[in-house]
């Protein structure tokens, strides 16, 4: 048999075997859902300018952005935040609380293998090629800007 035909078969096979997503409501979900967790962290924001008005700006998105990763963090050690990723899809992943999840998520699961070989370094097998993606473009473009300030 040809392998052309053998991978159509295959995919066809794969397809009849997905269950089938309903687009609409899974769109309205993860839209709601995240939604509301920025939601929350506006009322952070909000509750913190409100009891610190003398606080800068900057220091309330700082503390507001610990707060939101903590809660996301013990909802994961909770077991709550992935049944919301799972109801919610991306709505869960896309602000900050999703990549706290990324991180606690696999140092969770593997923290039977110890401090350094589960805890420490399963913590990064999901989360760690977006934070080397994230420094190696930051200094691609303090580069960029140092030499555009040098002209």
């Amino acid at each position: 048999m040809d392998k052309n035909k053998i991978n159509i078969a295959y995919s066809k096979f794969v397809e009849n075997r997905l269950p089938k997503t309903k687009f609409f409501p899974s769109l309205l979900w993860a839209f709601l859902v995240g939604g509301l967790i920025c939601c929350i962290g506006q009322g952070i924001f909000d509750g913190i300018s409100a009891i610190f008005p003398d606080l800068k700006q900057e220091h309330i998105q700082a503390y507001t952005l610990i707060i939101l990763i903590f809660l996301a963090s013990f909802l994961t050690g909770l077991g709550i935040y992935d049944r919301i990723g799972a109801f919610a899809g991306a709505g869960s992943i896309i602000p900050i609380t999703g990549f706290s999840n990324s991180i606690a998520s696999p140092a969770l699961e593997f923290k039977n293998e110890g401090w350094i070989f589960g805890l420490c370094v399963k913590m990064f097998s999901i989360s760690g090629p977006v934070i080397v993606t994230g420094i190696s473009a930051s200094i691609i473009v303090g580069i960029i800007y140092y030499i555009v300030g040098l002209l």
